[in-house]
């Protein structure tokens, strides 16, 4: 019995020992880029451990609830930092809608705001002046309990791929870009996977309660340059697979990858994905299998705005069936989520923009009646949750968000 006792407490001295500085570290900046090599006077520290302990979620000093249902819109940095945020604020007021998705990393590559000289982001000099006080900014969306969601563009970045072409596909020894004029960087490498990591990590601890990735994906069309660009495959080049499981496996992996190191700071993660992806067993070209991804996710939102289908479900010009193409989606997405044993929430983003690129007779001018009715199909599958994109931020006025169900 004595020699039980002794264990006991020995067993509790040396707790209280090593949770000592793990105690102190997480007053401070805890789970820093770097917390893996800080000196805590004993070999080693087991991150699994820690990131799976809810004594170690990290505070921003921010309290956000989740909403009954996420009812969002899209903010450019542009927007969040000028005066159209307060018009956001106020149709948030005066609407049902609860969430905003913030760029955080653009589509150029760019942080929408300046990182502070003690930030590991400050040393890449990405940051750009849109967003002169991010940390306001999020207050006001606490006080007025506005849903924040950080927008991390991952694999579409051309400021990376310029800055280290090793890190992006090159061609004729310059780097690679489509026909928009936009790089992409390589998802097969590590040092990408970090780097993105390390921004969303950033946009945790400033107070955002959800991750949302986008462009996790190769460039489009990529099966017919694979061959051809110069690129390294990391870790994937001993791989067996073919080079379409290749690239699934890269871009799956980096979401279960992210989503792991983001544990200690006590956020969800989401990620956008093509909608046509839910409709095959998986999109080859650019690594996107429907199914995996959701598997790591919190949340999954399939890009389903009308009048980017081109003839589908046998609707012939999708932009002008806008109920009839989202509840046909619906359909899909609900069949092939009931086959994961854990799935994620299913958020679409949905189409509140005139689509006339696609020329006349071929696309509706949006308005009230065109949002409400891809609600009106999502909330009739039952799926109670949407984003809205509107490039401009200019989101159309007198809608009715309520749910219906």
């Amino acid at each position: 019995m004595k020699q039980k006792l002794l264990t006991v407490i020995s067993g509790i001295m040396l707790g209280v020992l090593m949770m000592t500085p793990f105690e102190a570290s997480a007053e401070t900046k805890a789970f820093s880029k770097d917390f893996t090599s800080k000196e805590f006077g004993f070999n080693s520290i087991e991150e699994t451990l820690i990131s799976s302990s809810k004594l170690f979620v990290y505070d921003s000093g921010l309290t956000f609830n989740y909403p009954d249902a996420v009812r969002g819109v899209y903010v450019t940095g542009h927007s969040a930092g000028g005066s159209r945020f307060n018009q956001l604020v106020e149709l948030m007021d005066n609407t049902e809608l609860n969430a905003m998705v913030i760029d955080i990393k653009d589509d150029f590559g760019n942080l929408t705001y300046k990182p502070k000289e003690d930030s590991p982001l400050f040393k890449y000099e990405i940051g750009k002046p849109y967003i002169k006080d991010l940390r306001g900014i999020l207050e006001v969306m606490e006080k007025k309990e506005i849903y924040p969601i950080a927008r991390v563009v991952v694999f579409k970045d051309t400021e990376l791929a310029e800055r280290k072409p090793e890190l992006s596909f090159v061609e004729n020894g310059s780097v690679w870009k489509n026909g928009r004029g936009e790089a992409f960087v390589n998802p097969f490498m590590q040092e990408v996977w970090d780097y993105n990591v390390e921004v969303a990590i950033e946009a945790a601890k400033m107070g955002f309660k959800e991750v949302q990735f986008d462009y996790v994906r190769f460039p489009e069309g990529f099966e017919k340059r694979d061959t051809t660009l110069a690129y390294g495959k990391g870790k994937y080049e001993a791989s067996e697979l073919d080079s379409t499981q290749r690239r699934v496996s890269a871009v799956t992996d980096f979401v279960a990858y992210a989503r792991e190191k983001l544990k200690p700071y006590g956020v969800q993660v989401s990620v956008d994905i093509f909608g046509y992806s839910a409709t095959l067993p998986e999109a080859p070209g650019i690594g996107q299998n429907f199914s995996k991804i959701s598997e790591n996710v919190d949340v999954i939102s399939s890009m389903i705005y009308p009048s980017h289908w081109t003839s589908y479900f046998g609707i012939a010009k999708p932009d002008l069936e806008p109920y009839r193409l989202v509840q046909e989606y619906a359909k899909v997405e609900n069949a092939k989520l009931g086959e994961l044993e854990n799935p994620p929430v299913s958020r679409p983003w949905l189409q509140d923009f005139t689509a006339s690129y696609l020329g006349k007779g071929n696309y509706l001018v949006y308005g009230k009646t065109e949002v409400e009715a891809q609600i009106k199909a999502l909330n009739e599958a039952g799926i109670n949750e949407f984003l809205l994109w509107n490039a401009g931020n200019k989101y159309t006025p007198g809608i009715d968000y309520t749910p219906v169900n």
